[in-house]
């Protein structure tokens, strides 16, 4: 059978409509191109059937990606390049992270200003609509679709191998200021700005591996902080949170019924962004309406309270806090104004009742890169994923990635850190 005839076994027979779901309209900042997207950018709630969310045709796209034949094609070309650096059309690339390292190493073009160094990113190169069939998926188990499940697996372990390591530069976000003059970063006019920014704050949550302490604790405390930052926000609602240390040695497992994430051994090594023009405001509606994976406060909002609250501003804002000083794996985030002319790129999280968006960016040599340096406990890190303004006159997101500090000892420790989801309304 193939990947085009699987595709169509698995759509759903029964088309029979349960509700009109709500589709959001595709608001690009003023001045983007247009995403590289599926469906030019349509929300996969257009193609819902019988309630699914459009999962069915999502599945029936994956597989149409990889019936084509350029994802295969991508890897071949990485694998069939000569030694040594490759040469991309964004500028010198390398297959892995050593060999990056020893480029800039070797380089006199790639100087880091105090507090700041020079290292290996990790970005895609395909510029290409992707899908990842996420790990509850019933797909996983059902057996009627094994030839499925196993076309879809391997393209989730071929993912990494269309990404490249590229040289960039952090620059200490502690030093904004010197680079953006009269820009504190622990302001709302940072944010405004850059999409990044940083606050302090003193916890009482005292083990983070205990979800329901996180969530009982930790919770109402950055809601406290968020409305304290943006003294014009009206309400603040966490929805959830991850848990990162690669050396934990207790229980990871997730459990989302319990609302418990689990404990993550991996860090996001991947240049990227949770959300986009399309799914910043579904998840929102999904939580004031459906309550859907809420963590945090029950929502119960009507189809018209929704309505007004999302009419007016409102933003997400993912915050990361250490438990103990930042080692390896730091935490990196780029400044809006470098990246706000590029395109990005659609990669589709497909659950059994929705179609989740988040996105990926290919190099520029010019992106403005931060990070926090030994970044301390009381050190909270702010990054923007959505902001519903769309004229142009504030960051509408940053991205984001994971990666290995190259001046860092051998001895040191990994990232252990919470990070939690919000949106802020004003």
């Amino acid at each position: 059978m193939g990947q085009l005839e699987v595709a169509d076994s698995y759509v759903a027979a029964d088309t029979t409509q349960v509700q009109p779901p709500y589709v959001p309209p595709l608001q690009r900042t003023e001045g983007q191109p247009p995403p590289v997207a599926a469906n030019d950018g349509l929300s996969y709630l257009a193609f819902d059937t019988n309630g699914d969310a459009g999962t069915a045709k999502a599945i029936e796209d994956a597989l149409a990606e990889l019936a084509d034949g350029e994802s295969q094609r991508m890897i071949d070309m990485i694998d069939n390049a000569p030694p040594g650096p490759i040469k991309t059309k964004w500028g010198l690339a390398f297959r892995d992270y050593d060999e990056c390292l020893a480029y800039i190493r070797s380089s006199n073009s790639l100087k880091a200003p105090e507090g700041g160094v020079a290292l290996p990113l990790p970005y895609t190169v395909h510029e290409r609509p992707t899908y990842s069939i996420v790990p509850s998926n019933a797909l996983w188990h059902d057996p009627a679709h094994a030839d499925v499940a196993a076309l879809l697996r391997k393209n989730e372990q071929d993912s990494r191998r269309r990404n490249l390591f590229f040289p960039q530069v952090l620059r200490d976000a502690r030093r904004i200021g010197e680079y953006h003059p009269g820009l504190s970063p622990d302001s709302p006019d940072c944010m405004d700005k850059l999409g990044v920014s940083l606050a302090h704050l003193e916890s009482k949550c005292t083990n983070i591996y205990d979800s329901a302490e996180v969530e009982r604790v930790f919770y109402p405390e950055i809601e406290k902080l968020l409305l304290e930052f943006f003294p014009n926000a009206t309400d603040a609602l966490v929805y959830n949170h991850d848990v990162f240390d690669k050396d934990y040695a207790g229980d990871r497992t997730e459990d989302q019924d319990a609302k418990n994430p689990g404990v993550n051994a991996n860090y996001a090594m991947l240049v990227h962004n949770d959300l986009n023009d399309n799914s910043g405001r579904v998840r929102c509606r999904e939580l004031l309406t459906k309550n859907l994976r809420n963590f945090g406060r029950p929502q119960n909002c009507t189809e018209e309270q929704a309505d007004a609250k999302m009419s007016r501003r409102f933003m997400s804002i993912n915050l990361a806090k250490p438990i103990e000083t930042i080692e390896q794996f730091p935490f990196v985030l780029c400044a809006w104004p470098s990246f706000a002319d590029q395109p990005y790129i659609n990669n589709y999280r497909v659950y059994d009742d929705r179609v989740g968006e988040t996105t990926r960016f290919t190099y520029r040599p010019d992106h403005e890169w931060y990070w926090f340096p030994q970044q301390k406990p009381n050190e909270v890190s702010m990054l923007k994923c959505y902001d519903s303004v769309t004229d142009g006159s504030v960051s509408r997101w940053s991205f984001h990635t994971a990666c290995i500090d190259p001046t860092a000892p051998a001895t040191a420790r990994c990232r252990k850190n919470v990070v939690v989801r919000s949106f802020v309304f004003f």
